[in-house]
């Protein structure tokens, strides 16, 4: 963004000291989406609502004085529009509820993570992708890791448990509307290509998907497949125990590339 100032008559030509743009913080796309639903859901509504109250005052007020012109075809209006108001509010408030615990959980999932650059792990949050955004990737000695969080409120009473058999994922007993295992192969895949066609080197990154304040029950099965599913706080040792499969050039040049992808987005 550039900004222009004035001194002596003269006009300078003010930039950003930046070169690109910073990287992604955990939830940040979530944060946006809220951001969109303020701002093209709601506050049309209420300008709406404001336009035929004001209007109502005004006829009433016309009427208190004799006016010819009748407040009551626009009170009317006004008392529709407001209804409109309400229910949109109630409407918009769940999804904004919804979108809030999903991205708490991205945050605390990401504080996890942060605990990994202490080994000298490369920690990022929220890279953009076609049609989807991947919540974190974790490039380490270990190997390379698409991680996605999924957050699922939890019942007042009763168990609260999630159950892993390799293919599928059951929460509480019952699958959820999109199986985030095949989500997140998807999303690894996607991740293989985009650092092949930026780097050459064909890594191969490990999916997880971690699910934030719940217990998860891996089974047999599920130990020989490629997919982790874990609660995040066990997420950090699962890869500092990892057998190494980078040196720590091939990290840093790895990170490069994909610090580069969120930095320059579409536009590189």
């Amino acid at each position: 963004m550039t900004k222009s100032t004035r001194r002596d008559n003269v006009f300078t030509i003010m930039k950003s000291p930046l070169k690109s743009k910073p990287l992604r913080n955990p939830g940040q796309s979530v944060d946006e989406h809220i951001t969109d639903l303020i701002t093209d859901d709601l506050i049309p509504y209420f300008f709406l609502a404001g336009t035929f109250i004001v209007v109502a005052i005004l006829e009433w007020q016309r009427w208190a004085t004799n006016s010819p012109p009748s407040p009551i075809a626009f009170t009317g209006m006004a008392i529709v529009a407001l209804l409109l108001v309400v229910r949109k509010m109630i409407i918009v408030r769940k999804k904004i509820k919804a979108l809030k615990i999903g991205r708490d959980g991205e945050k605390a999932v990401g504080q996890y993570l942060e605990l990994l650059r202490e080994r000298g792990a490369k920690v990022f949050h929220d890279i953009p992708a076609e049609g989807f955004n991947l919540d974190h990737v974790v490039i380490d000695k270990s190997g390379i890791y698409a991680i996605e969080t999924k957050t699922f409120s939890k019942p007042d009473k009763g168990s609260s448990s999630v159950t892993y058999d390799g293919e599928k994922v059951l929460v509480n007993g019952r699958e959820p509307d999109r199986n985030p295992v095949i989500q997140i192969k998807s999303m690894s895949a996607w991740l293989r290509d985009l650092l092949k066609e930026s780097t050459g080197k064909d890594c191969k990154p490990r999916p997880v998907v971690v699910f934030p304040g719940w217990f998860v029950e891996p089974t047999a099965e599920a130990r020989n497949s490629d997919v982790w599913v874990l609660n995040p706080k066990a997420l950090p040792s699962f890869i500092s125990n990892s057998k190494p499969q980078l040196e720590s050039d091939e990290v840093e040049m790895l990170s490069y590339h994909l610090s580069r992808y969120v930095r320059m987005g579409k536009e590189q």
